[in-house]
């Protein structure tokens, strides 16, 4: 069995055939009365969104939340953004799904796991002089249940750092600008920002169900991941011997890393350290989103991504990067003549 098409690979006008996960099915009707599909079709390089219209709409009961399809269709756009029209799709049976490779559907993050696992449990050992501090990170992130499943977990359902390894990425990435954070702003508590960097996303171990359908879980929607994660360090906390007004501030860390109450924070940062965790959260959310959206772009061009397209409340332009200097540039332009070029 071949794979087909890939999402990244599907042009407009085009038809295009191959094998994906089936998301977010709902049977919907049209303003003539008819059923039809709306769903997506995700793989190993993005998701689109897909219409099922009648009479194939009418083959299909149920169309389960992560099904692996065989899927044919054309390629067209709507207010701005494609879509598949599908013309044929077949849901794979369990024994034939079992054999589909998850490199051909399970979105990934682009660095190595073990990489990256390592990364932040040495810059743990490094940062965390504390001992409290160092013991609860290591007992957190030795936990042989919690270990595996972070290493893997989604860091959220269809935003940014929606796929396997997308947690650790992350979580790495804000404990990095954390750290550059500090080291701007040394009346910081530093050791307390990093721990609030590590653990402010934990809760989504239990907030996402992971896998091919990484769906909400019952206590994602009914808790949600902030007070899932307090919960989740809770006995960790109790055998760490850190000091209570430390583990009051990390706490106030998790509790408002989303910065407003309307984005499910559930109090407002009100530590500096709070307010810092806030923004590295939100910058690197915000830069995994423009990451995943002009990935359809070459590295060479520039263009629009609908605001509807985009999830960030406007639609969003990819610019051309400043021309790389080649070594001869480099070595003829002078520092005095890069002096004279900024006098005013």
């Amino acid at each position: 069995m071949e794979k087909g098409a890939y999402v990244k690979d599907i042009i407009e006008g085009n038809t295009a055939e191959g094998i994906f996960v089936a998301t977010d099915a709902s049977l919907l009707q049209s303003r003539a009365g008819d059923p039809y599909w709306a769903l997506k079709l995700q793989d190993a390089s993005g998701s689109i969104d897909c219409k099922i219209w009648k009479p194939l709409s009418q083959k299909f009961t149920e169309i389960p939340q992560g099904s692996i399809v065989r899927a044919s269709g054309r390629a067209g756009s709507f207010r701005d953004q494609m879509q598949l029209e599908i013309s044929g799709m077949t849901i794979l049976d369990e024994e034939s799904a079992a054999g589909i490779p998850p490199a051909w559907i399970m979105p990934s993050s682009p660095h190595d796991l073990d990489e990256m696992l390592e990364e932040l449990c040495a810059l743990c050992k490094e940062e965390f002089v504390h001992r409290p501090w160092a013991r609860l990170a290591g007992k957190v992130l030795n936990d042989a249940e919690y270990r595996a499943f972070f290493r893997v977990w989604p860091a959220a359902r269809v935003m940014h750092q929606a796929y396997a390894g997308g947690l650790l990425e992350h979580t790495l990435q804000v404990f990095r600008i954390c750290r550059q954070i500090a080291d701007l702003y040394p009346e910081l508590d530093r050791q307390t920002l990093l721990a609030g960097a590590l653990f402010h996303d934990f809760g989504k171990i239990r907030e996402f169900s992971g896998g091919l359908s990484n769906d909400y879980t019952t206590d994602g929607l009914l808790v949600g991941h902030i007070v899932l994660g307090v919960q989740m360090l809770a006995p960790f906390l109790a055998k760490s011997d850190l000091e209570e007004h430390l583990q009051q501030h990390l706490t106030h860390l998790i509790l408002s890393h989303h910065g407003q109450l309307e984005f499910n924070a559930v109090t407002l940062p009100q530590t500096a350290e709070a307010f810092a965790l806030h923004m590295a959260d939100d910058l690197d959310s915000k830069m995994g989103r423009c990451r995943s959206m002009f990935s359809k772009f070459a590295e060479s061009e520039s263009g629009w991504v609908a605001a509807r397209e985009s999830k960030l409340g406007r639609a969003m332009f990819k610019a051309l990067k400043t021309p790389a200097a080649c070594a001869k540039e480099r070595k003829n332009f002078q520092r005095e003549e890069c002096l004279s070029l900024l006098k005013v």
